[in-house]
């Protein structure tokens, strides 16, 4: 478990979460961007012990959805100004593309 790739890429967040509080950033934004990114990890884990393929399809649906919220908070962070990392951006969507494709 500890090595799935989605789950690795979803923990992303806590570091550049550090970094944000580093700079100052807004708590607000940091808040909801750590609220949604961690999130999808502990959602694609649920999936893993799943009781059905339904709820196992269900939790993936779930952390797909926290990854196109984390999205956006990654793109206002970086468009304000407050972020400049680009690779947790490519991340998520590579996290996007990894549920999309086991649905």
């Amino acid at each position: 478990m500890k090595d799935s790739p989605l789950i690795n890429k979803s923990n992303e967040v806590l570091k550049a979460c550090k970094e944000l509080r580093a700079t100052k950033c807004e708590g607000v934004l940091i808040n909801q961007f750590i609220r949604s990114g961690t999130s999808i990890g502990a959602n694609i884990r649920e999936a893993f012990y799943a009781h059905s393929k339904a709820d196992f399809v269900s939790k993936l649906q779930i952390a797909l959805k926290e990854c196109y919220e984390t999205e956006y908070w990654i793109e206002l962070l970086i468009d304000g100004g407050y972020y400049n990392n680009k690779e947790i951006h490519k991340k998520c969507i590579e996290i996007k593309k990894n549920i999309d494709f086991i649905n």
